[in-house]
């Protein structure tokens, strides 16, 4: 466990957990023994067996109470000067955001602010706009509206959280659309022997042939329709239609003259 770069985290969570299960621990010393079975290794270990050998020594375990124990931690595993620290890296010239995402570099940079004791908020600006990326930082100051106030260190801290965000998201739509595959592949030979690989290109239909092999509908002219059927009134539902004779009755005539020959 690697206490002295996150000596802060750790010290915050066994205080988060203390305060949300109290129920968990009789006592002072209960609290600190919890603690002490994550020194496991490196100066963590070493300390965690110092504090034994004392009580080993003296028959009375030497941290009294979980005060006393965040001293104790404190003074071993934070760093001595975390403001001079924390001054000399935010003023110097090699801190930049990098190749980190807006919100790693925000979560440094508020650790840092803090430990250095920065307050007021145009200095904030000042030292969260220098140390951000060139394009996130034209882009803020180019914003047609909404843009932060340079005394809003909040506002500062959405907008470039926001562009980041949009950035990463524009880039893995951009990386699946290249991921996708165009066309079949083939392989060719170089002229070297070696095989490489090439993506084949869609093959192009022939022209169409300008021949229309359909003719045209002809569509009578409305005027040589007759009239009678457009004037004629339309079919009595109540009177049936005449029924139609086949063809071959149509042509016989109606009436039939039977003539005798003389013998």
């Amino acid at each position: 466990m690697s206490l002295p770069l996150n000596g802060r985290a750790f010290l915050n969570s066994c205080s988060l957990y203390i305060r949300l299960a109290p129920e968990q621990f009789c006592d002072e010393q209960e609290k600190i023994l919890w603690a002490l079975t994550f020194f496991k290794d490196g100066h963590t270990a070493k300390w965690s067996e110092n504090v034994f050998r004392q009580e080993a020594d003296t028959g009375v375990f030497p941290i009294p109470t979980w005060g006393d124990f965040e001293q104790q931690f404190q003074l071993h595993f934070f760093p001595v000067n975390a403001e001079a620290d924390a001054i000399n890296t935010l003023e110097g010239t090699s801190y930049h955001q990098g190749a980190r995402t807006v919100d790693d570099y925000l979560d440094n940079f508020q650790t840092l602010v803090s430990d250095a004791g920065y307050t007021d908020p145009r200095t904030l600006v000042v030292k969260f706009q220098r140390d951000l990326k060139l394009g996130i930082q034209n882009q803020i100051a180019t914003m047609p509206y909404g843009q932060p106030a340079d005394t809003d260190p909040d506002a500062w801290y959405r907008a470039a959280r926001r562009i980041d965000q949009a950035r990463l998201a524009n880039e893995a739509f951009q990386s699946i659309s290249r991921s996708t595959p165009s066309g079949p592949t083939k392989t060719v030979q170089s002229p070297r022997g070696r095989r490489e690989f090439c993506v084949a290109r869609p093959a192009i239909s022939a022209p169409r042939s300008p021949v229309n092999k359909f003719t045209v509908l002809t569509i009578e002219d409305p005027n040589t329709i007759d009239s009678k059927l457009i004037d004629a009134p339309p079919p009595n539902p109540l009177v049936p239609a005449p029924l139609r004779k086949p063809k071959w009755e149509k042509r016989l005539p109606k009436l039939f003259a039977i003539s005798a020959l003389d013998a």
